[in-house]
């Protein structure tokens, strides 16, 4: 199948990229930039979020699956243009193409009505192309987690590497998640594009294991080698605090994910193994691994 990725050149798109190649589909992906890693990937220019060279990017394509998304706002990178904008021009270039099936990345919690704005923008793309008359399917995954992740990579292993003589964690970590493996994400959009079964639903895509915050930045912690204790900071003080520092640049975290951590990431895997066969990877195998340590011998 020759399949456009919009927003394919950055995380998950060049896992999804290397997965699809390796099942024998031919993969173009769009991106403001026209480059990627992935070697026998072609890559063109398009700006999705002003609707811009989609035209010929859908030219000839069996199937479109939209990947662009950001967790965190920067310049004219917005969630509306992100998450609103791209797809709507992404749904109307691929009408225009004649091009009838169309996969969406969401993300698990995304609804009206919750104050996030990135779960707001999300579901409003959602709905954009739940009414598109398109062959669609969304997919909503977790934190997802692997090499070059954000979230595990970068923000967790930033709080236990930080210069501190402790891992502050927010309230008592308790808030529950349910991370899944980006090889499960690139299996599940690749069986979606397969699957008949799969059109004009919506799954959420979630991991093996639930944990707490505090459990995973504990598993963090231990692969780093550290051993430096968790404080607690009151989430009183936390509700304080991170509306002062959110718009700060330098702000290790926004007031957009706070909110997000504060209400955890899981739910019921049973519809997605009904829908997809996948290996379901624990994080605890990958961990090592997406932090650029090895793992000591008999651990």
């Amino acid at each position: 199948m020759r399949v456009l990725l919009v927003g394919g050149s950055g995380y998950v798109g060049s896992h999804l990229a290397r997965f699809l190649l390796s099942q024998g589909h031919q993969v173009t992906v769009a991106s403001r930039r026209g480059e990627g890693p992935v070697a026998g990937v072609r890559y063109v220019v398009a700006d999705a979020a002003r609707g811009e060279g989609l035209d010929e990017a859908t030219a000839g394509q069996e199937a479109l699956i939209y990947l662009v998304g950001i967790i965190r706002e920067r310049g004219d990178q917005t969630f509306r243009e992100a998450h609103v904008e791209g797809v709507r021009h992404s749904l109307r270039a691929a009408q225009r193409a004649g091009l009838r099936r169309f996969v969406h990345m969401s993300a698990l919690g995304a609804s009206r009505g919750t104050g996030i704005r990135y779960f707001e923008t999300k579901a409003e793309g959602e709905e954009l192309v739940q009414s598109s008359g398109l062959d669609w399917t969304i997919l909503r995954p977790s934190l997802i987690f692997g090499q070059g992740d954000e979230f595990f990579g970068k923000i967790l292993r930033g709080l236990v590497a930080a210069p501190l003589p402790f891992i502050p964690l927010i309230g008592d970590g308790g808030f529950v998640f349910r991370p899944i493996w980006v090889g499960d994400v690139a299996a599940a959009f690749a069986q979606a594009l397969e699957r008949p079964s799969t059109l004009y639903r919506s799954y959420n895509l979630v991991g093996p294991k639930e944990y707490t915050l505090r459990e995973l930045l504990l598993l963090v912690r231990d692969a780093l080698g550290s051993k430096k204790p968790l404080l607690s900071i009151p989430l009183a003080l936390m509700d304080r605090l991170v509306p002062l520092i959110s718009p700060l640049p330098f702000s290790p975290i926004t007031l957009d994910q706070y909110r997000q951590l504060k209400r955890g990431n899981t739910a019921d895997p049973t519809y997605m193994r009904q829908a997809f066969s996948l290996e379901e990877r624990p994080l605890e195998v990958e961990l090592p691994h997406l932090l650029g340590v090895r793992r000591r011998a008999g651990a």
